[in-house]
């Protein structure tokens, strides 16, 4: 439990100092004067006191257990200093100084042995390199922030402390308060996901913000976000998204899988929602900690100007969000108390002149009626607007009738100087304010979304038996010969004995074995070369299609053999593939790439020659569920293509989610897979299946 962190009986300052500006003297002022109730024993061996605090030469003077050490020494010294605060029972550390793994290969060794040392004495670490923890009900500011924040009920972890500061200073002029701030620095031993997993049962914590570059453990970030999403939101930005790829990669699947990919499958499987920007972090997390989640029903727009209501009604309608639509009684009472030249429709605009009054009457009707489970109050400053008094209105109503039928009431007061005190109003009130009604459309809409989240049933993992002893003996022999690429006969096999069906194939070593075996496979027939050298066989013309006869298939055999030496003269080629030549359905791919972060990050898409140009793809994190399957099918642009269009049949989609979990289980079951694509797999009509024509398959070495 990491309770102890953030609500310690006492703590060390091991580097406390006399001199203003320096760390270690911000650190001691901000405990000392934060309201911090425990005992604090500042360490300096060369000062007896600071700020009017009894100081101790080393950490074995102290006189009593310390909950919580703080660091602000050179690493050297703290790696030394480690069994003597296990000495005094300390069980957790937050190392504020820098100098780790962030300065090169020194310092990441002695990062290595700062862990180990704390891993011998059971101490947990946050950092190295790190800002330090606030902790506003405990009155707890273990930090060399400038200011401690105001009370509130978000959590935040960051693992840019610099960012974090910047944060507090907004959230300061803003009025936004919080509950935690968590300064991850290096990430040596506790990470964001042990942090995610200690607020989502922290009874301070109503909303998890969070700004990360990485993650630890994926595995272990999916499980435990997944876990917490379930209890509250979790929101989060992820930097650094346009990186390249995650590596250079021969796959499809690679090609097309960057870190980004990863992260947002990884975040869509374990319900956290994704901020791109500081500002829609915000956005999404004041809402969260506010208001209650819009419950099934339309949202009302109220508004005293038609402009802003067009607009929001316009971002409404982009967002998917349906405008309610108030029943007859509701339309009624509206017209007794709205002058006539108002818009009874939706947005509902009380007209420019609106003062307070006639905002509370609307909002009094809307309120109660069954189809409105939201409503967005906008607001432009007229010269006779009552700003204040409106916003006294709105948060009346949000906490009082809005907050007993669980209504969502969020502000849209537009403009500046003249909207200040109003929205210092509803902040102060509880109700999320935006200047710009687009913000608030997309917020709402996330909020809807996480309530989609919390409604959906455990996930459930589809189990086939497989014979995994031959797949690991076909694993075997390829690596035993010393390749990393299986052929195209051992990966039709491998991917056969997962159940997929296979076209008709045969490897013809001469042109006498493939007349032999098209004369039995029956034309036309599609022609591969066969190398364990030749990954993409399209790229060297080493693929013919439509043979319909001997002469084709002669020709096609010589071309097809001299395109190969003549584009990859080092490459050994096998034979010829003679495969059954299918004509009917849609090609798609599945395939698998090993991401950095997460492990085995399977795809989905439009396939063929077009995988790469169209990029119509959807990512998930294996093992994917059932669920997780057909929402990656329905993702792709070009899902309407296999429900069918144009008097087109449908397409076998329950076959695709089928094989989307077959290669699922298949990289699962065999870690040394490093990357697979099947493609195409030729979708056929509902009822009919799928086939897998072709598949590549590489192993680590």
């Amino acid at each position: 439990m990491l309770d102890t962190i953030f609500k310690p009986s006492s703590i060390a300052l091991i580097g406390a100092s006399r001199v203003p500006g320096k760390v270690g003297y911000s650190l001691l002022k901000n405990i000392a004067g934060g309201g911090y109730r425990g005992k604090v024993y500042p360490v300096n061996p060369t000062a007896s006191e600071i700020l009017g605090i009894t100081v101790y030469p080393d950490i074995k003077s102290i006189p009593g257990p310390i909950d919580l050490a703080v660091f602000m020494i050179p690493p050297r010294a703290i790696i030394s200093s480690i069994k003597d605060c296990a000495d005094r029972e300390t069980k957790f550390a937050v190392v504020i100084s820098a100098g780790f793994k962030e300065v090169g290969v020194e310092g990441a060794l002695l990062e290595k042995q700062l862990k180990e040392q704390a891993d011998a004495h059971g101490i947990r670490l946050v950092g190295p390199n790190c800002l330090g923890v606030i902790d506003t009900k405990a009155r707890l500011n273990a930090s060399f922030a400038a200011d401690m924040p105001l009370a509130g009920d978000i959590s935040i972890l960051s693992q840019s402390g610099a960012l974090l500061t910047a944060i507090l200073d907004w959230a300061l002029a803003n009025d936004m308060g919080f509950s935690k701030f968590i300064s991850l620095g290096n990430k040596a031993d506790l990470n964001e996901a042990d942090f995610i997993e200690y607020l989502a049962d922290d009874p301070d914590t109503r909303v998890v913000l969070g700004y990360i570059e990485g993650v630890s453990d994926g595995r272990a970030f999916i499980e435990k976000a997944y876990r917490a999403s379930k209890k509250k939101p979790v929101i989060l930005i992820k930097a650094g998204g346009t990186t390249v790829g995650a590596r250079a990669s021969s796959s499809h699947t690679g090609t097309l899988a960057g870190s980004d990919a990863a992260f947002d499958a990884a975040f869509k499987q374990s319900g956290v929602i994704r901020a791109h920007t500081i500002e829609e972090l915000f956005d999404i997390g004041k809402l969260f900690e506010s208001q209650p989640l819009p419950k099934e029903g339309g949202l009302a727009i109220v508004t005293n100007a038609g402009g802003p209501g067009i607009i929001t009604a316009d971002a409404t309608e982009r967002a998917g969000i349906r405008l309610a639509h108030p029943d007859d009684d509701s339309i009624l009472a509206l017209k007794k108390v709205l002058p006539p030249s108002a818009a009874f429709g939706n947005p509902f605009d009380i007209i420019g002149d609106a003062l307070a009054d006639r905002y509370k009457s609307a909002l009094d009707i809307l309120v109660k009626d069954r189809d409105v489970s939201g409503i967005l109050v906008l607001l432009t400053p007229q010269d006779m607007t009552e700003i204040d008094r409106t916003a006294q209105t709105v948060v009346d109503v949000s906490n009082g009738d809005a907050r007993r039928l669980g209504r969502t009431v969020i502000g849209g007061f537009m403009g500046g100087k003249d909207i200040a005190s109003g929205i210092r109003i509803l902040n102060s009130g509880k109700v999320p304010n935006y200047v710009f009604p687009e913000s608030a459309i997309r917020a709402y809409r996330v909020a809807m979304n996480y309530r989609d989240w919390l409604s959906k049933p455990e996930k459930t993992y589809r189990h086939y038996d497989i014979d995994l002893g031959k797949v690991r003996q076909s694993l075997d022999t390829v690596r035993a010969s010393g390749r990393s690429s299986l052929v195209d006969v051992e990966a039709r096999q491998i991917v056969e004995l997962y159940g997929f069906r296979t076209p008709k194939s045969m490897l013809a070593h001469t042109m006498e074995e493939a007349d032999a075996y098209a004369a039995s496979i029956g034309y036309p027939v599609v022609m591969k070369i066969a190398s364990p050298d030749i990954l993409h066989k399209t790229d060297v013309g080493g693929v013919a299609v439509g043979i319909k006869d001997v002469e084709g298939l002669e020709a096609s055999f010589s071309s097809i053999t001299n395109n190969a030496r003549k584009f990859m003269p080092a490459a050994r080629i096998w034979g010829v593939v003679i495969q059954e030549m299918l004509d009917r359905g849609i090609e798609t791919i599945v395939g698998m790439h090993i991401d950095p972060n997460f492990g085995p990050l399977v795809m989905f898409g439009l396939g063929g020659i077009y995988v790469e140009v169209l990029r119509d793809v959807s990512f998930r994190v294996a093992p994917v569920s059932e669920a997780e399957a057909h929402e990656m099918i329905q993702e792709i642009r070009s899902y309407p293509l296999l429900l069918g269009v144009r008097g087109a049949k449908k397409m076998d989609i329950p076959a695709i989610a089928d094989g989307i979990m077959r290669v699922s289980q298949l990289v699962i079951d065999n870690p040394d897979a490093a990357e697979l694509d099947i493609n195409p797999l030729l979708v056929q009509e509902e009822g009919l299946g799928a086939v897998a024509v072709d598949a590549r398959i590489a192993i680590k070495h």
